[in-house]
């Protein structure tokens, strides 16, 4: 039995090294593409809800949000500039060349 429920996303509106809000599931996620990779994480931030994808991406590919300049990696949701707040990232699988984002049921 598969941990997730997994839900196929539409890549055909991503741009390379852009953040993009999307509506998956009933859910606000934001997808970043970047070199053959799809990340998936939570669409705010998590110190006080700032919209990420109107943020943009630094010069090492963190994610910076664009309230308080806070930088998360898009792999893992660390924050990387010490102020210890966790970014929620959600598993991607490819399947047959089509993306799939899960969530925990």
């Amino acid at each position: 039995m598969d941990l997730y429920n997994w839900h196929k996303i539409d890549t055909t509106a991503l741009i390379e090294h852009k953040l993009t809000e999307m509506l998956v599931a009933g859910k606000r996620i934001g997808v970043l593409r970047r070199n053959d990779a799809v990340y998936a994480f939570t669409a705010a931030c998590p110190h006080q809800g700032a919209p990420l994808c109107d943020g943009w991406l630094d010069g090492q590919g963190r994610i910076v949000c664009p309230m308080h300049k806070f930088r998360f990696d898009p792999q893992t949701g660390r924050n990387t500039t010490g102020e210890g707040y966790k970014l929620f990232t959600y598993p991607i699988e490819i399947r047959d060349n089509e993306v799939y984002v899960g969530f925990l049921p």
